[in-house]
């Protein structure tokens, strides 16, 4: 059965009200209203909300681009090497985050320890921070409808930004317990990109039919990428049609705990997540744990 977080305290680097936030787009442009509510509804939080200088843009000629892939990477480092700003949050996801990592300034980045938090396409960079040393935290993005319109997906956010979380509940699928460093998010963004050994990998997905999963895990079975693989916490498959029977295939015969149907990702009242955190797995009664 799953539910919401259980109750907080421990995780990534923490926000307090007064706190500067700076909103950037590493990955597709965001619909102008929706970041302005967004900023909005983030200063209600007592934060000093402000867009990147580049959040708003188009890419001239790929419309499906938040601008140059420079001008995102560079959004992304100015903001985090600002003495002044505490956190960073992702506008939107979409597609363009893989074209913009390798353009950030990962050295200077991984000497300041802030905020993160964004999802779906933003794990291509979440790996990035992981392999930096950072937890970060994998939740909804402030211009986009699963945060202007979904409330409790929003306090979800809220919560975790200011008072951490400890763990969760899922439903217990493969049992036993394991211990390793959270590692993932959006499955489609991560099969060219190994875990580090013994890491607690989560995994969700959007609008991939049961054969594209299917051929993007065994593609990811075949190089190794699950071999040393502690846990599994599955999240929301959302237009995914009948994933279940493709995901208890793939992940049955690996041998370590699963815990299914934690509902982050893309689905309604989305949990924000840690990764880059050590986290206990229980597979029989589907408790996550965040350990201190």
């Amino acid at each position: 059965m799953s539910g919401p977080p259980l109750s907080p305290t421990s995780g990534p680097p923490l926000l307090r009200p007064g706190d500067r936030v700076a909103v950037v787009s590493p990955a597709g442009p965001v619909d102008p209203g929706l970041l302005d509510a967004g900023l909005a509804l983030l200063r209600t939080w007592d934060l000093d909300a402000e867009p990147a200088p580049h959040a708003r843009d188009t890419h001239p000629e790929l419309p499906y681009l938040a601008g140059t892939d420079a001008d995102r990477a560079h959004d992304l480092t100015r903001a985090w090497l600002d003495p002044d700003v505490a956190g960073v949050l992702c506008a939107r996801g979409g597609y363009g985050s893989l074209r913009a990592v390798d353009l950030v300034d990962w050295a200077a980045v991984g000497a300041h320890r802030k905020v993160f938090a964004g999802s779906s396409d933003i794990t291509a960079l979440h790996t990035r921070f992981h392999a930096a040393g950072h937890a970060t935290w994998f939740g909804p993005m402030i211009g986009t409808r699963a945060f202007v319109e979904d409330t409790a997906a929003r306090e979800h956010l809220r919560r975790a930004l200011f008072t951490g979380v400890t763990g969760w509940r899922g439903t217990g699928r493969t049992p036993g317990t394991a211990r390793g460093a959270a590692f993932g998010g959006n499955l489609s963004l991560l099969f060219d990109t190994p875990p580090p050994a013994g890491a607690v990998v989560l995994l969700e997905d959007v609008d991939e039919e049961p054969y594209r999963l299917d051929r993007m895990l065994t593609g990811m079975r075949r190089t190794g990428w699950f071999d040393d693989v502690a846990a599994l916490v599955l999240g929301s498959w959302t237009g995914c049609g009948n994933a279940a029977p493709v995901l208890a295939d793939r992940f049955g015969d690996l041998g370590v705990p699963v815990v299914a149907d934690v509902p982050f990702g893309h689905c309604a009242g989305q949990l924000t997540l840690p990764l880059g955190v050590s986290v206990e797995v229980d597979g029989h009664t589907g408790v996550v744990t965040v350990v201190p």
